[in-house]
């Protein structure tokens, strides 16, 4: 067996778990975990049961009742008690978990249990709660596939957890360098649904190690079970909170509890505010000394997914009706102690003048305010607040106002709610990969004169200029031509931001003409309110915006055969809404033309285009272009915003502003025009310095070298950026360089670099290189086709049964070998290639391939390990330590390593640097596959 297996790796989570608290116990099977359950239902429940532990009856009784049920009837259970009838016909009620005190669980862990359900199998790592299985760790060694741990758990769900493994809350997986953990579940699972544990500074906490201490110490992980999990009765799910979310929500809980303040939270747009507020909600509700928590929206909020989601939280929470009566009632009922209405409805209740109104004046309120950028400025906000005398205010927000957005009456955010109590912006949830970046595009639409910029010609001229007919032709024109190449041929949808109604009505009504002279085939629909009594502006053939907007909906019918009307606006919106969010070829709108409406809080995942045609600025624009940016499954690299008007000012300020940083590089770019320019510069000194790529083999001078690589390194910069634009094409004649050839400069490039980060570190020079320091930037270089996942898929592909299928394979995968840019797969390259060459021919037809190269990879390990332990006369067995603490925690004891080198100082410290190069070397080749 090779060095570092998964059972030595289990037996130092196990130790970790036991010095943190856990009582490790001895369970193998399942019949010693029910008799392990029954034991501490016993001790656990001794008063009720007066001396008299459960008898086998009423052990099966109670077996009968709680096991084997669904993953979401568990959960419940789990969070019930249960009344159980005695052989005398007493009942005592059994609770399976202290959901309050959580620290006053029992806590065990065990390894290794054995079942044999559809398929025998045996489980890595079991935390045990009072004696229920509800945290189960797969753990795979260091250089394994994350996703092989999550996709052997998938694997367990459908073919085993039967029984008390259907309590399991969270799942655990691990290569020891990347942990991540996530929620059980009766349905598919989607990887995308693993989380990383952060600090509350939003810094992830990756390796194993600092994960169990952090995350997985006894009192925390059952707080994360008891308070942090929501279960979902609507869609009968369990879900749990990101670390930011129980971030944010302790801070509300710690300022609502222990002072009078109040404060907000700024979490960015796509980030699960929804969840974190209806938790902080829930928790606060239950507070004996808080008489009522109230979570306030806007009016035109109601019928956002936003309440959806609330009610499926806590059914019957959100009062969608039209009077203050429902509202009125639920303030008087002591037993409704969380509603959910509008700003709007609570500010008639308070001027209703009704007697229940009359102790609010004196009870403990809590407000919890959504969009709270918008909705607490204004008269109706300041009416609560003067009547309510006794209330706390905290806000949720993804883009608070600041003194460069504040709002008319000059206020920020902070000064009405105090203080932000946590923060998640944007750079961290895309980082995070819970919502995409944006690609953003500026096309000019008129010519103006030399002086004379847009936003000057935009107050002046409106009409000659936004809305003449040219212009919303040849916009339109653009939009319908692009359209396909934006929406990946349309499989995703689109929306149209423009500044008014009338522009709204003058560009459908162009696409319209289009699409009969047969431009395009596309769907377009548009939605806006309209004002019972507008002004005509006294012109002759005026049409009032409701009339125009019953002839759209004629359209609207005519294309979905559905049958809407003003009368019906309702429900003309609630259809828009479900066709822009479920996207269905045939049935779907292709661009939605919109003023304000659906700018804010509404969320589709296959939405990935927003076209402007609208003046936008700090938090409205990143509201704006953040309707694009969710995650999707498939082929959707990120949010497209494509501006008919020059905002770069404003995109620039808006992302400085909500990311609180001066670099805008991963979300706005130069034009194709300027980056090609660019491209072309730095390749006329690539070529000067070497006219070929054979030509940098015979660079001998390092100063020469230094300079090829920051060349070459700008120039797969600017490349990358190319690549971006629907211009792009990689041919000789638009960029000066054939692919072939950048290829080639390109494995030159990272020739150099191992021969700097491996070949001199390992050689024994110890003379400093001009090289050392610079920053090669690798993954500029990436192919994230061509990695090592994709190599491991392929070799799982092999057909052992059939040696001409078999030969062919392995042929495929020694030509990708040899185009290898990924860096760890470079590393790679030769143990694949010789398993390739030596395993694969002599293993059996049913012999496991990907196991077979796992433990071929073991034994090269292994002898890499020894060879340099014998070549530095150095112990092997303290150099294993060494290696294998460095894949647990990231960390390398230099003082340790000293301590066993029997050397004189100088050359004690050059053995340990060479030891420490080959411990990173050693941990990177043989290290974690993404």
């Amino acid at each position: 067996m090779g060095y570092q297996s998964e059972y030595a790796l289990e037996n130092e989570v196990l130790q970790q778990l036991e010095r943190l608290g856990y009582e490790r116990v001895e369970i193998h099977n399942v019949e010693a975990l029910h008799n392990n359950f029954r034991q501490i239902i016993n001790e656990r429940h001794k008063d009720e049961l007066k001396g008299k532990p459960l008898t086998d009856r009423e052990f099966d009784r109670l077996m009968t009742a709680v096991n084997g049920k669904s993953v979401f009837d568990s959960a419940m259970q789990l969070r019930d008690r249960y009344v159980l009838k005695r052989d005398d016909d007493t009942d005592i009620f059994i609770d399976f978990i202290n959901l309050k005190q959580w620290c006053q669980n029992k806590f065990q862990v065990t390894n290794q249990i054995s079942v044999k359900d559809k398929y025998k199998s045996r489980y890595d790592v079991t935390l045990l709660i009072n004696g229920l299985p509800l945290v189960q760790i797969e753990l795979k060694r260091s250089g394994v596939a994350i996703t092989e741990a999550f996709n052997q758990i998938e694997r367990y769900r459908r073919q085993n957890y039967t029984g008390l493994f259907r309590y399991i809350q969270l799942f655990v997986v691990s290569n020891k360098m990347e942990t991540r953990y996530y929620a059980n579940s009766d349905r598919e699972i989607f990887k995308g649904q693993m989380f990383y544990w952060s600090n509350e500074q939003n810094e992830r906490i990756n390796y194993l190690k600092d994960f169990i201490e952090a995350f997985l110490e006894p009192c925390h992980v059952a707080k994360m079970i008891s308070r942090y999990m929501v279960v979902n009765e609507t869609d009968k799910i369990l879900m749990a909170l990101r670390p930011y979310q129980v971030y944010a929500v302790e801070a509300i809980l710690k300022r609502a509890l222990e002072t009078n303040n109040n404060g907000y939270i700024w979490h960015t747009t796509g980030s699960g505010k929804t969840l974190t507020s209806f938790k902080a909600s829930q928790l606060l509700s239950q507070e004996e000394n808080i008489k009522k928590v109230i979570f306030l929206v806007d009016r035109k909020d109601l019928d956002n997914q936003t309440l959806a989601e609330f009610n499926k939280f806590q059914e019957d929470s959100v009062d969608f009706t039209g009077n203050t009566h429902k509202l009125l009632r639920q303030l008087a009922d002591p037993t409704v102690q969380l509603i959910v209405t509008t700003i709007q409805k609570m500010a008639n209740a308070v001027k209703s003048n009704e007697t229940i109104m009359e102790k609010y004046k004196q009870d403990k309120v809590i407000f919890i305010i959504d969009e709270c950028h918008r909705t607490q400025f204004g008269d109706m906000h300041r009416l609560i607040k003067q009547h309510f005398g006794n209330a706390q205010y905290f806000g949720f927000t993804g883009t608070p106002r600041f003194e460069e957005n504040k709002s008319q009456d000059g206020r920020a955010t902070a000064d009405i709610f105090d203080k932000c109590l946590h923060h998640y912006l944007i750079k961290d949830a895309i980082r995070d990969h819970n919502v995409l970046g944006f690609s953003v595009e500026y096309n000019q639409t008129f010519n103006a004169q030399k002086d004379l910029e847009e936003e000057y010609i935009s107050k002046i001229n409106t009409s000659e200029i936004w809305m003449a007919d040219d212009r919303i032709e040849a916009v339109a024109r653009h939009l319908v031509s692009n359209y396909h190449k934006k929406t990946d041929n349309g499989n995703y949808t689109s929306m149209f931001a423009v500044q008014s109604i009338p522009m709204a009505i003058k560009y459908y009504n162009v696409f319209q003409k289009l699409k009969n002279e047969q431009v395009h085939v596309l769907n377009v629909a548009t939605i806006f309110t309209y004002q019972a009594n507008e002004d005509s502006q006294e012109k002759e053939a005026y049409e009032h915006s409701r009339e125009v907007l019953d002839d759209i909906m004629k359209d609207y019918n005519n294309a979905f055969g559905t049958n809407y009307d003003t009368d019906n606006f309702e429900g003309y919106f609630s259809d828009v809404s479900k066709r822009m969010k479920e996207v269905v070829r045939d049935e779907k709108i292709d661009i939605l033309i919109v003023v304000n409406m659906f700018l804010t809080g509404f969320d589709s995942r296959k939405l990935n285009t927003l076209y402007v045609d609208k003046n936008l600025k700090h938090h409205d624009l990143i509201q704006a272009y953040s309707r694009t940016n969710r995650i999707e499954k498939e082929r959707k690299p990120y949010g497209n915003i494509v501006c008919y008007r020059d905002l770069k000012k404003q995109t620039d300020e808006a992302i400085e502003i909500f990311s609180q940083t001066n670099n805008t590089d991963t979300v706005l770019s130069l034009s194709y025009e300027e980056y090609l320019a660019d491209f072309k510069d730095i390749l006329d000194k690539v070529f000067q310095l070497a006219p070929t790529p054979f030509d940098v083999d015979q660079f001998e001078d390092e100063d020469v070298k230094k300079e090829f690589v920051i060349l070459f390194r700008d120039l797969s910069n600017t490349l990358i950026k190319l690549k971006t634009f629907d211009e792009f094409q990689f041919t000789q004649n638009e960029l000066g360089i054939s692919e072939q050839t950048y290829e080639d400069y390109k494995s030159k490039y990272l020739n150099i670099y191992e021969e700097v980060i491996r070949g001199k570190k390992q050689g024994g020079d110890e003379s400093s290189s001009v090289l050392d320091d610079i920053d090669f930037q690798v993954e500029l270089m990436r192919n994230d086709l061509i990695n090592v996942k994709y190599i491991m898929d392929l070799i799982g592909q092999i057909n052992l049964s059939d040696v001409k299928a078999r030969d062919e394979k392995r042929h495929q995968i020694h030509k990708l070998l040899e185009k290898a840019d990924d860096q760890q797969l470079r590393l790679k390259a030769d143990l694949i290639r010789d398993f390739l060459d030596k395993v694969v021919p002599s293993l059996k037809e049913d012999s496991d391939i990907n196991e077979a190269y796992y433990e071929y990879e073991d034994e090269q390990k292994m002898i890499e390990i020894d060879t340099f332990a014998e070549d530095k006369t150095f112990s092997p067995i303290i150099l294993n330590e060494v290696v294998s603490e460095f894949e647990y925690s990231g960390n390398i004891d230099r003082k340790y390593i000293g301590q066993n080198i029997t050397e004189p100082f100088i050359k004690r410290k050059r053995k340990t640097d060479k030891i420490v190069q080959f411990v990173e070397d050693t941990v990177k080749k043989y290290g974690t596959v993404e």
